[in-house]
């Protein structure tokens, strides 16, 4: 489980394709890595891996094609901003919300900046609008936000200075496919409650 606090912007230094998917290869602070262990997972833009490989400052995942399909790790190359977090260890502080490390789907984006602040816009795919709640969580990129906006197939969130400076959501071009992570009590939530209708 991950928290959605982002702890580092890793940087992409290799990626390949292999027999069973694609080999990534992120450096990252030596502090993140502090007493990291094969088969531990880490959220890379939200994504949960495991660890294959790490030395000093830099860590890697074997990715395979499932993975690739339903998440931007697809379209990181060499280079790429990724954000980066541990996974949750009991009696950390849970400073955004739970998070899964499954995406729930990648979706367009775009930013609006103006002098006083800074939105990012994403385009809902139809079959996710329904578990976006106005001011309910959502974690974009492995990031928890919360939705400030909703429109019949858009919704927003607001971006402190912070979050653009300890994100790669600063780098948003238009048009980025993000990754996003549905708020898993809202999903399960939802679902009782169609499911009691249904059959009533």
């Amino acid at each position: 489980m991950f928290t959605g606090i982002v702890q580092d912007i890793g940087l992409i230094s290799c990626k390949k394709e292999t027999d069973s998917g694609v080999f990534l290869e992120v450096k990252t602070q030596p502090d993140l890595l502090k007493d990291l262990k094969i088969g531990a997972s880490l959220a890379v833009n939200g994504v949960c891996l495991t660890v294959v490989k790490f030395t000093e400052d830099c860590v890697s995942f074997d990715v395979i094609p499932e993975t690739l399909r339903v998440t931007n790790l697809e379209f990181v190359s060499e280079g790429s901003k990724v954000n980066l977090e541990r996974s949750l260890k009991f009696g950390d502080e849970v400073g955004g919300h739970i998070l899964s490390g499954h995406i729930s789907c990648k979706a367009s984006s775009r930013l609006i900046k103006s002098k006083e602040e800074t939105e990012l816009v994403i385009e809902c795919p139809e079959e996710w609008s329904k578990y976006i709640l106005l001011k309910g969580y959502i974690a974009i990129n492995g990031a928890s936000l919360t939705i400030a906006k909703k429109t019949s197939n858009s919704f927003s969130v607001f971006l402190i200075p912070e979050t653009l400076d300890a994100t790669n959501l600063s780098k948003v071009s238009d048009g980025d496919l993000l990754n996003l992570e549905i708020d898993q009590t809202t999903y399960a939530t939802i679902n009782a409650a169609e499911s009691l209708i249904s059959k009533n």
